[in-house]
């Protein structure tokens, strides 16, 4: 089977890119282990007279990055108008932040069909499409036109909201129509499978049979993949940080006994940070004894700068920790550390094992992979305490952490100070819990659970003689260590012979 994943942008490893979790950090160990090919933008923009959307094609590990310059005249439309300001704000139920034109959709969906014709030069019988995320809700009904009858699947990497909500979002029953496309189309949640199915049967009037439903596409079926992380791999990584420059400085900086709370979170209305921000303060003022006893770090990466809601976030956050620090501090202890980079994740692996509390606390997240590297970070013999918010998708996994509801502030700022004051047997009984979990659902299984379903999946939709027929191996997931390292073809000369995978 040769595999082709789908994003809007590929990480790229060599280069060092800070990650904080997400789609990035998900998917590069995926594809260095299993041999797929990882499509998505290059970051770089392409005029109508350019006729290789292609501009490099990199090794990664056993698999390989196929960068595509996506068309400029579409690009802003698609990107910071529909996918960035209509969907996601409505995915994570901020219908009052929706901003967008008729004309962002026509780009978004011009995107989408333009990204299904670059996909056809790696169509072979054997291949099978793997799309991810909001970007490309209609990237499967694009390949369906185009004749591709291989399988196709998505995958949703945010929140899937109420019918009352989605139905907020323009050109809504177009788009989620287009989206029975997909043979298998897998959720973070089993709420977020409920809130989609529940759309289909009130706004559409599908009969939706269990987790299945008929269109004109075929079957497509509706399950959940909660997304994890290889554990074990990056505990390892975690103990090698701890010597790391960045992060001995850190530690050299803390006064003694002075214990860390931990945030790290790209810059987004979804993540909380106001209110997270907010009850650190309360905590700080409702205990006195904590002054200079604990401090946070708060990593945020800016995002999506141009968007209004971003750009305002941004301000606002900024002033409010200069509020509490001026309220707060003193000459030689500042109680909010507060950084708009990213760091790569060897550096965060260290920082997560030097803070005794790790604080996740979204308004509405798909999964949050902060979290379980937060708890996979930690020191096995004297472990932190992991704040998350009960709306974060991680939390149906991790429920041993001290879960809170992130609009109540006060109730952040009692359950950070009980954090701060829970005893080892306590910490290490709640860490050895969560740990299991990570270490049993990580996201080596996420990706063979998705596989060998897309194919079942598939299979499901083929008339029973074609199916009968199907190729050996078709029906179990690849193997995960031994896929060869792929030929790469020249960057002029793409094709999908260079591709074959075991």
């Amino acid at each position: 089977m040769k595999l082709i994943v789908v994003s809007n942008r590929v990480a790229r490893a060599a280069a060092n890119e800070p990650l904080t979790g997400g789609l990035a950090a998900a998917l590069l160990p995926v594809v260095e282990r299993t041999g797929a090919i990882w499509v998505g933008s290059s970051d770089r923009l392409r005029d109508s007279s350019q006729k290789d959307p292609f501009t490099a094609i990199e090794a990664l590990g056993a698999g390989a990055l196929a960068m595509v310059e996506l068309p400029a005249a579409h690009y802003a439309g698609y990107y910071e108008g529909f996918a960035n300001s209509a969907l996601w704000p409505a995915l994570h139920s901020r219908l009052d932040l929706v901003r967008v034109s008729h004309e962002d959709y026509k780009s978004y969906r011009a995107v989408n069909a333009f990204m299904a014709r670059t996909l056809l030069r790696f169509r072979k019988p054997d291949a099978a499409f793997w799309i991810q995320d909001y970007h490309f809700l209609a990237l499967g009904a694009e390949l369906r036109s185009l004749g591709v009858s291989e399988p196709i699947g998505f995958f949703l990497h945010t929140p899937w909201p109420s019918v009352t909500t989605i139905t907020g979002v323009p050109n809504h029953r177009e788009l989620i129509e287009a989206m029975l496309a997909y043979d298998l189309i897998g959720f973070q949640t089993a709420d977020d499978r409920h809130n989609f199915l529940d759309y289909l049967s009130t706004e559409l009037n599908y009969a939706v049979d269990g987790d299945t439903v008929s269109s004109r596409y075929g079957i497509s079926r509706c399950a959940v993949f909660p997304i994890g992380i290889d554990a074990d791999k990056f505990a390892a990584q975690a103990v090698r940080a701890s010597s790391h420059p960045e992060v001995s400085r850190l530690r050299r900086s803390l006064n003694r006994d002075e214990k860390l709370i931990i945030g790290v979170d790209r810059l987004d209305y979804s993540k909380g940070l106001m209110n997270r921000i907010s009850a650190f303060d309360q905590m700080l003022t409702a205990q006195p004894g904590l002054h200079r006893a604990v401090s946070l770090l708060q990593i945020a990466t800016p995002s999506r700068g141009t968007i209004d809601a971003y750009g305002a976030l941004q301000g606002e956050l900024a002033k409010l920790v200069s509020d509490v620090n001026g309220r707060h501090g003193e000459v030689d202890w500042t109680p909010i550390r507060y950084l708009n980079k990213g760091f790569g994740q060897t550096v965060l692996a260290g920082l997560y094992r030097s803070a005794q509390v790790g604080l996740v606390t979204p308004v509405q997240d798909g999964m949050n992979l902060v979290a379980k590297e937060y708890v996979a970070a930690q020191n096995p013999v004297d472990p932190g305490v992991l704040v998350l918010s009960k709306f974060a998708g991680a939390a149906d996994e991790l429920d041993s952490a001290l879960l809170v509801n992130p609009h109540d502030v006060q109730g952040m700022a009692r359950t950070l100070a009980l954090a701060l004051a829970m005893p080892q047997n306590e910490r290490r009984m709640r860490w050895e819990a969560m740990m299991a979990k990570l270490q049993q659902r990580s996201i080596h299984t996420w990706f063979s659970d998705y596989v060998a379903a897309l194919q079942a999946a598939h299979l499901a939709n083929q008339p029973d003689d074609e199916a009968g027929s199907a190729e050996p191996g078709w029906s179990e997931a690849p193997p995960l260590m031994t896929a060869p390292r792929p030929e790469l073809p020249a960057l002029r000369s793409v094709s999908g012979e260079g591709f074959r995978f075991n």
